[in-house]
């Protein structure tokens, strides 16, 4: 029987840029090495960018075993909320992990980001199973960051990870919220960790035709466009055939991002580690609900009065 003094926290980890991306292969090598964590691997064959929390309902899902030493891992055909789901059921795992980290994602989630994010929803599937999960990101920029950029990052979160840890082993670990990680592109000069709340920053998105799938470039998972992509797949309108079966659009990024000075974009920004509690749902402002509670009335009497 296992000692207590050798016993060791398990931790799986999961992402939506597939098994194979550079952000979860850093995020495992620096939690192997570590020598702290029984390490599990349970993540999308594939890129799974922007996903979401969809999960796959009418097609079986196909998983296979890959080798990544020191962890036992597992590829999943589905999304980041199936390969979370899967790996949790303990049909792959003898038992269910301790923690949940999602990531490191190939770019930052912030604001409305979250919504679209599958990153996010590897640990938010984790937190409706009633294990304490955390999604991490690092704000990627064309150009500028590394791949060893996620070691960094990857090491710069271990405080977080074994603490949080060391929570769960107490019984202190709240229950009622998960934590979405983003760190900063300049990680080896980062200002420390700061709690931060979700803003809105959006990015802007638009649609363009275009006369073939190859052409307008690549949304990548930073939900940024590739610039090394075609710039020739605007589609002249004399060029377009009426008889065409198929439109073909690609989305582009229209705009620039929204934020407030205090939300978890704008300190991500200026350098910190932003840590956010985020919870299952967003529950609306009590203004929106006041309103509503007046107006719903105002639709039945409508109705009563046509009948």
């Amino acid at each position: 029987m296992e000692n207590e003094s050798e016993y060791k926290p398990s931790v799986m980890v999961t992402n939506d840029d597939g098994i194979d991306a550079p952000g979860l292969r850093s995020l495992v090598r620096v939690l192997v090495t570590s020598n702290l964590f029984n390490v599990l691997v349970c993540a999308p064959d594939s890129e799974k960018s922007a996903v979401s929390h969809s999960i796959s309902w009418q097609h079986p899902l196909s998983v296979k075993k890959v080798d990544i030493s020191g962890v036992t891992a597992f590829a999943v055909s589905g999304t980041p909320a199936d390969s979370t789901s899967i790996g949790l059921s303990k049909v792959l795992f003898p038992s269910v992990p301790d923690l949940v980290v999602s990531g490191i994602n190939k770019g930052s989630n912030c604001g409305y980001h979250i919504v679209y994010s599958g990153t996010v929803a590897g640990a938010r599937e984790a937190f409706f199973n009633g294990v304490p999960s955390v999604s991490l990101s690092y704000d990627w920029v064309g150009g500028k960051s590394k791949v060893d950029d996620f070691v960094l990052a990857a090491e710069a979160c271990m405080p977080i990870i074994t603490t949080i840890l060391a929570e769960i082993k107490n019984n202190t670990y709240p229950q009622n919220c998960f934590l979405n990680i983003d760190v900063p592109t300049d990680v080896a000069n980062h200002k420390g960790y700061r709690l931060t709340k979700q803003g809105k920053s959006i990015f802007k998105m638009g649609w363009r035709q275009v006369v073939s799938e190859s052409q307008g470039g690549k949304m990548l998972s930073t939900m940024t466009m590739d610039s090394s992509a075609s710039r020739e797949a605007y589609v002249e309108e004399s060029t377009l055939s009426t008889q065409q079966e198929h439109l073909l659009f690609n989305r582009e990024v229209r705009g620039s991002q929204v934020y407030d000075a205090d939300d978890d974009y704008s300190f991500l920004q200026q350098g910190y580690i932003t840590v956010t509690p985020l919870g299952d749902l967003s529950p609306p402002l009590m203004d929106d609900v006041e309103f509503f509670n007046g107006w719903l009335p105002g639709v039945q009497e409508r109705v009563t009065s046509s009948a």
